[in-house]
């Protein structure tokens, strides 16, 4: 049963990746624009993290998807969890009015911070979702199992 609940975190934190960055893909200077808003970064390094943050989004969600490096992808995703946690509840505690940027979008939006608690708490859920990925032994229909078999050797010892 386990293993089952393991598939469905995969297929819905995976499915969630993948979306959010495609969706960010089309138009990574609105992504850029996303990053910038949160006034967290130097501005140096904005521009690179606006234009990576789609791209590694779908390579994680693929991963969780397919079930292939399950473990390391879901604590990048963990971590990438968090990190968004932390930057919607430093928007809200800093009176900032910012779309999440989370599925596209982002900057300056009339209203945003009645979405903050609902954004968090979204991301909670799946950061919760990451972290048993990265606790789990294995999932059902993942690649990770036919790839990396546990092979159970017996050695055995002759005495003459």
């Amino acid at each position: 049963m386990r293993e089952w609940f393991g598939l469905v975190a995969r297929l819905v934190t995976g499915g969630v990746w993948i979306v959010a960055g495609a969706l960010k893909l089309p138009d990574p200077y609105e992504s850029v624009r996303a990053v910038r808003a949160y006034d967290l970064l130097p501005e140096s390094i904005v521009p690179t993290v606006g234009h990576l943050l789609p791209v590694l989004e779908v390579v994680v969600g693929l991963a969780l998807v397919l079930g292939l490096l399950t473990r390391g992808a879901a604590a990048v995703s963990a971590l990438l969890f968090l990190a968004f946690i932390i930057g919607i509840a430093s928007a809200w505690a800093r009176g900032l009015q910012i779309d999440c940027g989370c599925f596209g979008g982002g900057g300056f939006e009339e209203g945003a911070a009645s979405q903050y608690p609902w954004e968090i708490a979204r991301d909670v859920g799946l950061l919760a979702l990451s972290l048993l990925l990265v606790w789990s032994r294995s999932t059902r229909l993942a690649l990770d199992s036919a790839l990396f078999r546990r092979t159970t050797s017996t050695s055995t010892t002759r005495e003459a």
